[in-house]
């Protein structure tokens, strides 16, 4: 893989994207490239850090100080969301824009901002369940946990580090011990919805949100999972976390029906494959968690670095990688958000 080449490829595509962004006028964040047209979420969406974090690491990769500025702007206009305690996904708002500007500046204000934003997560800790509630009550769900919720955690066990305060740590590890107890089933694959009873912290259901049934592998949630765990491991050294990581990516790895090229269909159960949308986003996130797995204490860690080197080869294709100009100036094509809903569908 040509590091360098897809770096610069990037770099002046996330250019075109950032000046179509600034050519809104709005403080919007680009979310899809769908039916011809760009669209964008409020910061509040939960996709809201993942352009400012994609700015950072191209400043990371590629030294340029225009894209520390874009970056530090584009960061800096979602501070507000600090005290935001509606959802969970505080982490992925921070984490990326934040978390990514600390780490690579050092900037104070930013582990302040960071260190608060894990306080507005902590508000959702459910102590009878010993989990942090997803998204709020409603008719179906009373404490609904999704397993996308272990991308969050992160944010708790960075701010338990630069603030000192080991309830973070505490409620990052009661939250990945009861997801771990009660989202998997014996194969490793995951649900996505787990409803606790606020009361007396009991399961209620076992169900999808996003997925094609209730019983299904929805792909990313998978992702969510191997990733999430691989981070905790990192965070804990408790190897209990790791084995569950990698049960999770061997199931989906064996799996009869797992494309050649290693990009999952949206969910390996949906009843058309091969003729199931593809989910770009999924190969991306398990690719990263392998990359970080092969640097730990594992057997056969070059195997597992293999086999992100090949979805990487898959992803930097013209099959999976939009032509300069193309894509709304996204980087990748064929995404699903949520087809029960008919949201971003390819």
């Amino acid at each position: 893989i040509d590091v360098k080449k897809y770096t610069e490829s990037a770099a002046r595509q996330t250019a075109g994207l950032y000046d179509k962004l600034m050519a809104t006028g709005e403080r919007k964040s680009p979310q899809n490239f769908q039916n011809g047209v760009n669209r964008y979420c409020a910061y509040e969406g939960w996709i809201s850090g993942f352009f400012p974090g994609s700015l950072w690491f191209l400043y990371e990769l590629t030294g340029d100080p225009q894209w520390k500025t874009r970056a530090s702007e584009q960061t800096e206009r979602l501070e507000r969301i600090k005290n935001l305690t509606s959802d969970h996904d505080i982490g992925f708002r921070m984490g990326c824009s934040y978390g990514n500007g600390y780490r690579i500046t050092g900037d104070p204000a930013y582990r302040d901002v960071l260190i608060q934003s894990a306080r507005s997560l902590a508000t959702r800790f459910q102590p009878e369940a010993g989990v942090i509630m997803s998204w709020n009550p409603n008719k179906r769900w009373k404490c609904p946990v999704i397993i996308d919720n272990m991308m969050n955690l992160e944010l708790l066990f960075n701010a338990a580090i630069y603030s000192g305060d080991s309830s973070f740590y505490k409620i990052a590890v009661s939250h990945a011990d009861r997801t771990m107890e009660e989202h998997f089933r014996p194969d490793g694959s995951c649900y996505h919805v787990i409803d606790y009873s606020i009361k007396d912290g009991k399961v209620r259901h076992r169900q999808t949100a996003q997925g094609y049934a209730d019983e299904s592998i929805w792909s990313r949630g998978q992702a969510w999972a191997i990733y999430g765990y691989a981070v905790c491991y990192r965070e804990t050294k408790d190897r209990k976390y790791l084995d569950q990581a990698l049960k999770t990516f061997n199931m989906m790895k064996n799996l009869e029906n797992m494309p050649e090229d290693l990009i999952p269909y949206w969910d390996m159960s949906a009843p058309n494959i091969p003729n199931e949308p593809r989910d770009v986003s999924t190969a991306s996130c398990i690719a990263s968690a392998l990359y970080e797995i092969s640097t730990m204490d594992v057997p056969d860690a070059a195997g597992y670095k293999m086999y992100a080197d090949s979805i990487m080869v898959s992803l930097s294709s013209p099959a999976y990688r939009a032509a300069l100009g193309t894509n709304g100036n996204f980087l990748l094509m064929h995404s699903v958000g949520s087809i029960p809903h008919n949201s971003e569908i390819d």
